[in-house]
């Protein structure tokens, strides 16, 4: 007997300690059990405006006991304040709430005419039969700054060519508190033609918001062939409310324009097959820049050698030109005939300029003599023949 005391005694002490043990054990490893009850919550509890602006805020319902109807109002609210609750497009005062549900309200809160600029806080109480939950809301009301614009652009100057398409990136940015819609103009005056891109489409306006900026490309495509110099325009932007402008410049470095021609005009000669024929030409630069290192090359006929004095010339100032020899000397079998010969001069910072020239080769009067004598040899030979023959 005292053996089964013993055993049952034993028996009562584990099923004590595994009492005491397990909700320890659950207190400390197991998560806890969220309490049943209404739960009322927004993402954003406190919103800053503008005066004379609206608020509002997206309300979020959700229960973990037993389904019910809860309503909505408002406590501490400001005065002249509305609050209008609205869910499933219509105005709503009461909201049904379910477990495993989110239910979405949406608060609109109007303000008054000549509120002031302040912090004004309120609650919303959700109120159900057995549960009841309150959430404490803030509106900050500020004076809004009207939209300000503002360009920046790192490189307002540019230099290049009178062929070049000056590309400017220009920020336009938005200081206010207020969204607004401006209308961009370039004015390039009559040499430039501008285009303005945003995102590589052209436009003439432009939406940004309260804050934003937005990076714009201005393009400046000059008209026709510009002289050098310095070519200054504005790039605008307006709005209802505001308006800024920035100063853009292309700087015209000019480039030389290179005519190959004679002192006379006439681009036609005469040769001698065999014999050297000098011929006079002029480098004229018609360009806006100085002509520096020009070179001098032909393309010849085949079988001729064509030498320039000089072959090369250091610059070539705007408007002026410059004498230059070139020695023909056609192939010594060349046939009498017209030829082409092309005459070049690329300076080293600029494009090629080139003339072709008719050249008018005949052979030498001295093989036309030997001519005359073989003829008039073979024509006494033949004379003498018939003679001699004929009398026979």
């Amino acid at each position: 007997m005292r053996k089964h005391w013993l055993f049952a005694s034993f028996i009562v002490l584990l099923l004590s300690v595994g009492m005491l043990v397990v909700p320890a054990a659950a207190q400390e490893g197991q998560p806890p059990v969220s309490p049943q009850g209404l739960t009322m919550f927004t993402t954003y509890p406190s919103q800053v405006i503008g005066l004379g602006e609206s608020v509002t805020f997206d309300l979020k319902f959700r229960t973990d006991g037993e389904p019910e109807i809860v309503t909505l109002e408002t406590a501490s609210l400001p005065d002249g304040w509305k609050v209008t609750f609205r869910g499933g497009g219509k105005t709503i005062q009461s909201v049904y709430v379910q477990p495993d549900e989110t239910v979405s309200v949406n608060m609109r809160v109007e303000l008054p005419e000549g509120v002031q600029a302040g912090v004004y806080d309120f609650r919303v109480i959700a109120q159900g039969k057995k549960d009841k939950a309150e959430m404490p809301l803030t509106v900050i009301i500020k004076e809004k700054l009207p939209p300000k614009l503002q360009f920046k652009v790192d490189l307002p100057t540019l230099r290049g060519t009178p062929s070049t398409t000056f590309r400017y990136s220009v920020v336009l940015k938005n200081e206010g508190d207020e969204d607004t819609t401006v209308n961009l103009i370039a004015d390039g005056g009559n040499s430039f033609l501008m285009h303005i891109k945003y995102a590589g489409k052209e436009i003439t306006s432009l939406p940004i918001e309260a804050g934003s900026s937005k990076t714009l490309s201005v393009e400046a495509e000059p008209v026709g062939d510009i002289a050098a110099g310095e070519y200054p325009f504005t790039l605008k932007a307006q709005s209802d409310t505001a308006e800024t402008t920035v100063a853009l410049t292309a700087q015209v470095t000019g480039r030389p324009d290179l005519q190959v021609t004679t002192p006379e005009g006439v681009l036609s000669a005469q040769a001698t097959a065999g014999k050297e024929t000098p011929l006079k030409i002029v480098i004229r630069n018609n360009g806006s820049a100085p002509a520096r290192d020009v070179e001098l090359t032909s393309s010849n006929p085949s079988g001729w050698k064509v030498t320039f004095d000089p072959a090369r010339i250091s610059e070539i100032p705007v408007g002026n030109e410059t004498e230059v020899t070139v020695t023909i000397l056609p192939a010594e079998k060349a046939l009498a005939g017209d030829y082409v010969l092309t005459l070049r001069a690329k300076p080293a910072d600029a494009s090629t300029a080139s003339a072709d020239f008719r050249i008018t080769v005949t052979t030498s009067t001295l093989w036309g003599l030997v001519g005359v004598v073989l003829i008039a040899i073979a024509v006494g030979v033949v004379g003498m023949a018939v003679s001699r023959f004929g009398r026979r």
